[in-house]
């Protein structure tokens, strides 16, 4: 069995076999040959159903989180809330979705603004306590949506806890494993049915391309579903953005680590930093979700968040002084990002207002910690 290292590294590819190309070449045709008998010997008809570099993208993929022992498949899409979107149109109005209360607010938003007035049912709880899963589920319960890490909180979900629930009450288990990745964290092996990414935070790794994915652990009935709409609905990738993607996983486990190691630095600095009133980070022992992490992660990640001392005046001032941080969205990349989420999630976030959210990049980290010290004054 090859490790996810040699996975990523070569990305499932090999030579070309037409010229002998070492680097996948980029199929931009929108449209494929028939044979005179009206076949497709090759497999692609038209790039909105299928196109090369997808295909070697979702083949990676699902390598990645399900291993190389076969079974799992993946689809790609032009962005993660395509992604999520789709998921839960697979299901059907009247069902029940048992979510995160701490989640991406892009999910949240999809539940309450799109797919509620559908006739989908959401309850959000606290998804780190398991009786509180086990007394939300209804009959009508198809899916339990697992975030961990959280965001912003990076609360911890034990996955294996909530595939067992999601069993019991004949409902899929997914979890968006976006900030972990599959190099710290394989919820398929835990357990869940799928898994959703983002592709564009540590996947893509570059800040320079979009994309989402569903894996599934098996060819699923509700994964041929997600396949159909995928189709039908058209949110795919580009091929440029397949082969970006591509070209960024190649590099994804050796990146994790220093992600990891930076932000474990940069969580402990702020610990005892007098102005900082609470770290939020799984990789300190005093973090709730420490043990459970250990278990289900082969390392803490990323991402952390903290809160300032002195509230949202206080909070948004720190991000105002910082000089090698950049203030914006996203995560994942090679350079590190600090954002007060509140004012991003909008008027209805429960996101604290003192809280800022810090996407660890790959600098040295003195100089991060150098450059957050003097911020905080």
């Amino acid at each position: 069995m090859m490790r996810p290292e040699t996975i990523a590294a070569q990305a499932a590819h090999r030579p070309d076999s037409a010229t002998g190309a070492v680097a996948p070449p980029i199929y931009l045709s929108t449209t494929f040959e028939r044979d005179g008998d009206g076949e497709y010997p090759l497999g692609f008809v038209y790039s909105r159903s299928d196109n090369p570099n997808r295909s070697s993208l979702e083949h990676l993929l699902a390598l990645l989180e399900g291993g190389d022992e076969g079974g799992a498949v993946a689809a790609a899409f032009a962005s993660g809330s395509a992604a999520t979107a789709t998921v839960f149109q697979a299901l059907a109005p009247g069902d029940h979705v048992i979510a995160p209360d701490d989640c991406y607010h892009g999910t949240a938003r999809l539940l309450r603004e799109v797919f509620a007035p559908w006739g989908l049912d959401t309850t959000f709880v606290d998804m780190t306590d398991a009786d509180t899963v086990r007394q939300a589920v209804r009959p009508n319960t198809r899916l339990i949506w697992a975030e961990t890490p959280s965001n912003p909180l990076l609360k911890i979900t034990d996955i294996a806890e909530m595939a067992g629930i999601a069993q019991s009450a004949g409902a899929l288990c997914v979890c968006d494993n976006t900030w972990a990745s599959p190099m710290l964290q394989r919820p398929l092996s835990l357990g869940a049915d799928m898994v959703v990414h983002s592709t564009t935070k540590y996947l893509g790794g570059h800040e320079d391309v979009t994309g989402g994915a569903v894996v599934s652990a098996e060819d699923s009935e509700v994964f041929r579903r997600v396949r159909l709409i995928q189709n039908v609905y058209g949110a795919v990738p580009s091929p440029f953005d397949c082969w970006l993607t591509l070209r960024g996983i190649r590099t994804l486990h050796v990146r994790m680590p220093a992600h990891c190691a930076n932000a474990g630095r940069v969580a402990r600095f702020l610990q005892d930093h007098p102005k900082v009133a609470a770290v939020h980070y799984p990789g300190l022992p005093e973090h709730p979700g420490h043990d459970v992490a250990g278990q289900q992660m082969s390392d803490y990640g990323g991402m952390l968040s903290f809160q300032v001392a002195g509230g949202r005046e206080a909070a948004m001032e720190v991000a105002s002084r910082v000089r090698l941080f950049v203030r914006a969205t996203s995560l994942g990349g090679t350079q590190s990002l600090i954002e007060h989420r509140a004012s991003i999630e909008g008027p209805h976030s429960e996101t604290p207002d003192d809280l800022l959210r810090v996407s660890v990049g790959l600098e040295h980290p003195d100089d991060l910690i150098a450059d957050l010290g003097q911020a905080l004054g």
